[in-house]
């Protein structure tokens, strides 16, 4: 009976409570439109009615990252194509008006005529876990960050006798020395600030041992994520995990790098016209995953020669350092694509710890001798980091000392 009634599409608008569809045949013409409510009884109430006018062939969803998730991902594990619609352009909306019937009309009219194209986020593997740790990491973080604004403007209001001694003292030993006050009749005042200071600085303890646990977590998971991508140059747990976010559990749906440079804002957008051929700066895209190749582009302009010296060449030609950072970022946006879409080998340095404790050496010993930081030696011990060169070193040192 479905093949006898043709080929149709679907279109949602999505809300918290209730999602309104529509369904239109391959010739645009609306089938019908209806409501469901935003639950699993929904979800399967809403499929089947899609499929009594047709053969379902896919489904334009609106926020497939938010109020649609849910709705995106029932249909992937019953088969149905979904693809990701864009709320309509303000120009139609003042000519048709605005409603959640409408709205599902042209979400169904956009997958249909090819105007929505993308394929959603998965939500369903690893990447998924990552961004969720991170949503409380950056909380815990930016929570801390303010309390520590908070200590530092109480002990510049504070009376002379208590900001004399917290003043000089760096954040750190702010807090320590705060968590051990004990206040006393807090009518007066400056009994009253040490109360303040002993309950955020405890606060800031408490949010400074949350962050420690989810860094290492981030850490953990985007290693077990994508080691390739960890063991590039510039790239630890936080620039990965945002990364790894804006690509998703299946990168694949990001057809080529110019996608994915777009999708992190660092394309540049044509705007020529006539005889004037140019470019100009693409502010849109993420931001944060933009900022993370920035990052990365900073720390290889410290780090890297072969960044420092491409940078050299291309100031000779006469491009300023913001033009210089706009092309390094583009061309790590395609290095990025690569590591995330391609199977990459990542060397085994595993074997490097057993053999510097095996000699009885400390990582300050291997640090001190091959000028670096003990810490670095550590990250590549773990696989956390790569450098090629300083593992060659590191190897080549420890032959001798066997």
């Amino acid at each position: 009976m479905t093949d006898r009634l043709g080929a149709v599409i679907g279109g949602v608008d999505t809300h918290k409570d209730l999602h309104v569809a529509a369904v239109v045949d391959e010739a645009g013409r609306i089938q019908g439109t209806a409501s469901f409510p935003a639950n699993a009884n929904g979800y399967g109430q809403l499929e089947r009615w899609m499929r009594s006018f047709g053969t379902l062939q896919r489904v334009g969803v609106e926020g497939t990252g938010a109020y649609g998730a849910g709705l995106a991902r029932h249909l992937a594990e019953v088969d149905v194509a979904v693809v990701e619609v864009n709320r309509p352009n303000r120009q139609m909306r003042r000519r048709r008006g605005k409603n959640d019937t409408v709205d599902a009309e042209a979400a169904a009219r956009a997958a249909l005529n090819g105007e929505a194209q993308g394929q959603p986020k998965a939500k369903d593997g690893l990447v998924e876990s990552i961004r969720v740790l991170r949503i409380a990491f950056c909380s815990a973080r930016d929570a801390r960050t303010r309390i520590a604004n908070q200590i530092r403007d109480l002990v510049l209001t504070a009376p002379d006798q208590l900001r004399q001694a917290l003043e000089p003292l760096e954040t750190a030993q702010r807090v320590a020395r705060a968590a051990r006050f004990r206040p006393g009749e807090l009518t007066d005042p400056l009994e009253a600030t040490r109360a303040a200071l002993r309950s955020l600085a405890r606060r800031y303890q408490n949010l400074t041992t949350d962050l420690a646990e989810l860094r290492e977590q981030l850490d953990a998971l985007t290693t077990q994520a994508n080691p390739a991508l960890r063991a590039a140059k510039g790239v630890g747990p936080d620039v990965a995990s945002i990364l790894l976010i804006a690509a998703g559990d299946n990168p694949d749906r990001l057809h080529s790098d110019a996608a994915f440079a777009a999708l992190c804002g660092a394309s540049p957008i044509e705007a020529s016209s006539g005889r004037t051929v140019r470019h100009r700066l693409n502010r849109g895209g993420n931001r944060q995953a933009n900022h993370a190749l920035w990052r990365i582009v900073m720390t290889r302009l410290a780090t890297d020669p072969a960044t420092r010296a491409y940078a050299e060449r291309r100031r000779a030609e006469g491009k300023t350092t913001k033009e210089i950072t706009r092309c390094l970022k583009r061309y790590i946006a395609r290095d990025v694509y690569n590591l995330l879409t391609k199977t990459r080998h990542v060397p085994n340095t595993t074997d490097l710890r057993p053999a510097r404790l095996a000699a009885g050496l400390t990582l300050t010993d291997i640090a001190t001798q091959l000028g670096t930081w003990p810490a670095r030696i550590s990250e590549l011990e773990r696989g956390r980091s790569r450098n090629d060169d300083l593992e060659t070193n590191y190897r080549a040192w420890l032959s001798q000392v066997a």
